[in-house]
């Protein structure tokens, strides 16, 4: 069964951080693109970042120079680094798994449930 379990949302001011993470388990982690994407009331979800198996990484030009997205292969797991948070920034966090290369905006095989991120000014 694939599961993708994000953790580490929350509330902060603006100019704070937060690293959220992603476990995977049930599929070939290590095989697969990953991403974070969010969606924002009333607006359609967008890709945050992109990390293929190697580390190579794609950034949205919103969030370029404030997160850092990383990931264990031992440990199945993807995480986000956010800094500098803006309230432009406050979303449902999903992380998102893609059976191939990546690109961006990906169409995903698996979500995850998501994670709210509130950045208050």
């Amino acid at each position: 069964q694939v599961q993708l379990v994000e953790s580490g949302g929350g509330s902060v001011q603006a100019g704070g951080s937060l690293k959220l993470s992603c476990a995977a388990s049930g599929y070939k982690y290590m095989a697969y693109c990953m991403g974070w994407f969010r969606q924002a009331p009333g607006k359609e979800r967008e890709g945050v970042a992109d990390i293929d198996s190697v580390g190579s990484t794609k950034y949205a030009e919103s969030v370029k120079g404030r997160f850092t997205i990383s990931r264990d292969n031992a440990k199945n797991t993807l995480y986000l680094q956010m800094n500098s948070l803006k309230p432009d920034d406050t979303a449902m966090y999903y992380c998102a798994a893609h059976r191939g290369s990546c690109y961006s905006g990906f169409a995903a095989n698996y979500w995850g449930q998501g994670t709210q991120v509130t950045v208050s000014s």
